[in-house]
């Protein structure tokens, strides 16, 4: 097959027919050329918090479809373990962290392309590791002589530098690497990590769903789906989802100049630019089954986010008085403060938004009125667990209890 023939979107399907799982992870991970690195690799992406996949076609092509399917599932895995969000020691990247994380998921592989390090191989520094352990036991378990010529501990990635050139298999440690790119692992800034990390979550959900209603997990041993499930059962941060929403709302406010060279993905991604601070409205719901606690702790949360945002607040209960709408700016700190007590309606702060251009709209309720109409931009609720647990009406929208 042709290099240039190859596109890694038109295989995916095929490759993961009886994967249902991953086949449901692939989806919501978008696929980019990239001839600056040798094989492939994952990370967030900066300007959007999306997950994303990089492969080389040229190493793509020349590879069997148990080889590609392989090297699908070890991107994968590294996205479902946290490697690419969470996780690593201390906030650092280095060389045996990258060999300790691909350990971890080739235990699960058997049909990785040559260059795959597999704990219990023979002729390799790995030959007397036990597979199926996790990356921090392998990081702690490794053989130190393998190292013992690296002065590089903090190398970052493992194989890319920001000028493009491939430096893979040239550091030290006797020539072993992972084989493939862990580039851009330790940059992604904290903020943009925990909305990848909440969006993940998400994205599991979702999958743990699709897989249910098609055939099961496919090859994902019960170990992982296990761990996996672990990880998006903790309790929920709802400052955490909050910040998240707002967030993924203010990207909205971004855009790319090709003015601007991204340094770490020069001609791969353009710099960013901002245009705009988003708008996001924040529907109170004072309504007198609202109580004062709620409304307190409502307040207390949003003095903590207008460090990152201004918003509209709308105070609601059956209708919206214009006149009660305010700007709650940037820095500012506010009290909390009741100005309505009728009934409930949602289609009231919904029709005030939808009929300006706000980007997202959060709304803090009891829940207890009937489903309103359609929202034009991203809409979440909020409510206490009480509520959240027998709510008035359904809806696919996010719905997340303070605690």
């Amino acid at each position: 097959m042709k290099t240039k023939e190859f596109d890694l979107n038109m295989h995916t399907a095929r490759l993961l027919m009886d994967e249902p799982f991953f086949a449901a992870i692939s989806r919501r991970i978008d696929k980019r050329v990239c001839f600056s690195i040798p094989t492939a690799g994952v990370r967030v992406n900066p300007d959007t918090a999306q997950f994303e996949m990089f492969y080389n076609p040229t190493f793509f092509a020349r590879l069997s479809d148990l080889e590609r399917l392989d090297v699908l599932k070890h991107e994968f895995y590294h996205v479902l373990f946290m490697h690419v969000t969470d996780r690593m020691p201390e906030g650092q990247m280095t060389k045996k962290w990258n060999i300790a994380t691909d350990l971890a998921i080739n235990s699960h592989l058997k049909n990785l392309p040559e260059g795959g390090l597999i704990p219990g191989k023979k002729g390799t520094p790995f030959a007397d590791l036990p597979k199926f352990k996790s990356a921090e036991w392998y990081l702690a378990n490794l053989p130190e002589d393998l190292f013992s010529d690296d002065g590089d501990e903090g190398h970052e990635g493992s194989s890319s530098d920001d000028d493009g050139d491939d430096s893979s298999n040239a550091n030290g440690g006797g020539g072993y690497e992972p084989f493939d790119d862990h580039s851009g692992w330790g940059e992604t800034e904290t903020q943009t990590k925990e909305i990848a990390k909440e969006r993940l979550k998400e994205i599991i959900r979702s999958a743990a769903e699709e897989a249910s209603k098609n055939r099961g997990w496919g090859s994902v041993p019960d170990s992982c789906r296990a761990r996996i499930m672990k990880s998006i059962r903790s309790k929920i941060d709802w400052r955490k989802v909050l910040r998240y929403f707002i967030k993924t709302s203010q990207r909205a406010n971004r855009s790319s100049s090709i003015k601007r060279i991204n340094r770490r993905y020069a001609y791969i991604h353009p710099g960013r630019k901002v245009n705009r601070v988003a708008k996001v409205a924040i529907s109170i719901d004072q309504s007198g089954s609202v109580d004062d606690s709620m409304l307190a702790q409502f307040f207390s949360e949003l003095n903590k986010l207008s460090e990152l945002a201004e918003f509209t607040v709308i105070p609601f209960d059956s209708e919206v008085d214009p006149k009660l709408v305010y700007t709650w700016k940037k820095g500012e700190k506010k009290q909390w403060e009741r100005v309505k007590c009728g009934g409930t309606n949602f289609d009231a702060p919904t029709g005030y938004v939808n009929e300006r251009e706000f980007d997202g709209h959060i709304v803090l309720t009891d829940l207890c009125a009937p489903k309103p109409k359609a929202s034009k931009c991203q809409r979440m609720w909020m409510s206490t667990p009480v509520y959240v647990n027998r709510p008035y009406f359904s809806t696919n929208e996010r719905i997340i209890a303070i605690e």
